[in-house]
Order: structure tokens, then sequence, then C-alpha cells
């Protein structure tokens, strides 16, 4: 074994491969430069391959391109002993690296066969576009359906707070109505009786100062006590179908009386706004509640518009509150301080109020809120700190013939609303 071993790796009766050229330097360097380069080329392909799937472990046949280096690296070790035997004859050695160059291709081919089916089982680049169009599509539906589901859940927290501030107005509604009915009763009797003195005095008595102080005193507690009614929607009204254009105007002067202001309110009526069928003294107690209310909002002065205008059905069923029929809105709007988004939320709440104690009952846009509901309408206040206050009535539009408010009756209801202090 020995002795064979030995005799392979002998060289010395073997000539070097420059004789079988003639040692012509042409041939010589030819063989020389391009075993070197084909040498240095192969031993960077497996170095890259080695980076390659260093670098990428998520490679997954990183074994057959290692398998590929060592039979890469294994040829261009037999390039560079051509190099060597053009002068030494080591032809074992050659031999030797040719045997292990075989060796690998023949281990690097049978490897490569066996992963053919399954290489060709990857999906090309147009198959993984495909599926990645796909896989996207799907992760828009998904974030499609995510956002629904928000707005959904926002939704329903909407409606859910809508709901609860329903059903405490309801509550508070029922109480303010119940204690406001019993104690209009008993208002009824004081003044009843308070009016029955006064007939009976004489003339000359001193007592008919301070019965008529106690008398005035007994009628505002009653014009309370109708605010009170008219939130809790248990005031009687005569609803009448009138022009609202018209009511603004005949209001006008009374109106700035209300913002304390010498120029008039500026009017902003929709050219043919629609009729509706309210009663008009409330009406007119609500415009004035709410000039006063803007007046009290712009301490510094400041512009108060009322605006009309007509609501189609379409319009009407976006409106939260709101059958979907046509309506008439009535708007009266400040550039004062505004609201809060706290105060908001109380607003309409009766003997809630932000003024100072004795400045105010906290019971006009209650009057207001009570006065749209039981006209089968609604009010809502838009504001901002420092924006300033909108004020919207929406009341149903009417569809009976206009029928004219005879002169006594406005002559009584201008005396009316002057006895509840808006005159």
């Amino acid at each position: 074994m020995i002795e064979t071993l030995t005799g392979f790796l002998d060289g010395t009766s073997l000539a070097p491969h420059g004789i079988c050229l003639s040692w012509r330097p042409e041939l010589i360097w030819t063989h020389m430069v391009s075993d070197a380069i084909i040498a240095l080329a192969y031993f960077t392909i497996p170095v890259a391959l080695g980076v390659l799937v260093t670098r990428r472990r998520d490679l997954v046949f990183g074994w057959m391109v290692w398998a590929l280096a060592l039979f890469i690296l294994a040829c261009g070790t037999t390039h560079l002993l051509a190099i060597w035997t053009l002068w030494v004859p080591d032809y074992a050695a050659e031999a030797a690296v040719k045997a292990v160059a075989a060796a690998a291709s023949i281990v690097t081919a049978a490897l490569l066969w066996m992963l053919l089916r399954k290489a060709l089982a990857l999906p090309s680049p147009k198959q993984l576009r495909r599926a990645n169009a796909v896989l996207l599509a799907r992760v828009q539906e998904r974030d499609a359906a995510l956002a629904a589901l928000h707005e959904a859940s926002a939704e329903r927290d909407r409606a859910e707070e809508m709901l609860r501030q329903s059903q405490k107005m309801e509550a508070i509604g029922a109480l303010t109505g119940g204690v406001a009915h019993d104690f209009n009763n008993l208002l009824g009797v004081v003044i009843s009786n308070l009016d029955q003195i006064e007939r009976f005095l004489p003339a000359e008595s001193g007592m008919h100062r301070p019965l008529r102080g106690a008398l005035t005193g007994a009628e505002r507690a009653a014009a309370l006590v109708q605010k009170m009614l008219a939130f809790a929607r248990r005031q009687p009204l005569r609803p009448a179908r009138l022009d609202p254009n018209g009511l603004i105007h005949d209001l006008t002067e009374r109106l700035r009386g209300s913002l304390g202001a010498v120029e008039k309110p500026e009017l902003v009526l929709e050219p043919q706004a629609w009729p509706v069928c309210v009663d008009a003294n409330q009406l007119e107690n609500a415009l004035l509640n709410l000039a006063m209310n803007a007046r009290d909002a712009m301490p510094d002065g400041g512009c108060a518009v009322i605006h009309t205008r007509n609501i189609p059905a379409a319009e009407a069923a976006r409106i939260a509150d709101l059958p979907a029929i046509d309506h008439v809105a009535i708007v009266v709007e400040d550039s004062g301080t505004g609201m809060s988004p706290e105060t908001l939320t109380r607003v309409f709440e009766p003997f809630f109020t932000t003024k100072a104690v004795g400045e105010g009952t906290g019971l006009g846009l209650s009057q207001v809120f009570g006065f749209a509901k039981q006209s089968d309408g609604h009010a809502e206040i838009v504001s901002r700190p420092g924006q300033g206050t909108s004020v919207w009535i929406y009341l149903p539009r009417d569809g009976t013939q206009l029928s004219s408010v005879p002169a006594d009756e406005k002559t009584a209801r201008a005396d009316r609303v002057s006895r509840l202090g808006f005159a």
C-alpha cells in the first residue's frame, strides 16, 4: 500500500508540461496567464457564495450553495496546479486535486437533481407579485373593516350618549313639570287672593303699595313657572299657521331692546320661508330669550344675526332628532364668548346658568328647548370658546291654509309678553 502510494507520488521519471510546449514563451505565458485568471475567478466565486449564505440565513437551500462553492474551489485549485506543472512534474498532486473536484462535482450534480423538483416548485417572481397583490388587497379589506368597526363603535357611543342625555332631560322635565304644575296652582291661589284684597282695600289705605309689590312678585314667579312648564312641555299652546319672516320683522324693535343695541339685529331671511304652525307668543318669547342671551354673551359689544332657512326632508333626515320631513330653521347667532364643551352638555337643563348669582334664572334656553320639542321640532346649539354661538330652532313646515291673527290678539299678546318682563 505504501509502495503503491510512493510510486504514485514519485515524479522523477516525468517531464514538466513545459517540455510538451517546447518551452515556447508565447505558449507558456498564454497557459500561465489563462490558468491564473481562471483560478482567481474560481477562488472569488466561493467567497461571494459564502458571504451570501452567511448573511442570508433564510435561504432554503443554503447547504447546496456550500457544496457548489466547494466544487468551484476544487476546480480553481486544479488550474493553479496546471501552472505549477509547467515547470514541476508534480502530476500526482494535480491528479489528487482533480479527483477531489470530480467527487465534489458528482455530489453536487446528484444533489442538484434531487433538489430540482423542489426548486421548480418555488414561486416565480410573477407569482410572488400576484400573491403579494392578493395579500395587500386582503390587508386593505381588513383595514377597511377595522375602520368601519371603529366608526360603528364611535357611532354607537354617540347614540348611547344622546340616549343618556335624552333620558336625563326627560327625567328633569318630568320633575320640573310636576313641581311647576303644583307651584302654578299655588300661585294662582295667591294671585287671586291678592286681587280680592286689593279690590276691598279703601282707596286711602297705605297697603296698596306693598300689596302691588306682592302681586308683581307673584306674577314674576308665575312667569318663571311658565318657563318651567314650557321646558317640561306641559304649557298649553295655541298653535296657528304663521310666516316666520313676518313674525321676526314685527319683533325687530323688541329684539333690539333685548339686545341693548342702538341698531337692529341683522336679518338674513329665506326669501320664500315656509310657514310653520306654532304658538306665536311662545316663539316670540323664545327669540327674545335668545336675544338677551346673545347680549350677555357680548359684554364688549358684537354682532347678532337672525337667520331663517328652509330645511328639506332629505337634509332633515341627516340631522339628529329630526324626522325626515320639511322644516324651517330659525337661527340666532352672536359673535360672543362662546361656550365650552362641558357647558354645551348642560345648557338646556333648567336652572343651569353660567351667570353670576342674581343675573339669570337659567330657564331661558330650557324654555326654548321645551317650546321646540312641544312644537314637534328640535333645538340645538353650535358653539366654541371665543367663536360665538348659534342657536338653531327647527320647526316643522305647516301645510294648512294661512290664518291671519286678529289685531286685538296681537295687542293682547304684546301685553302678555310685556308683563313677563320682555318689553
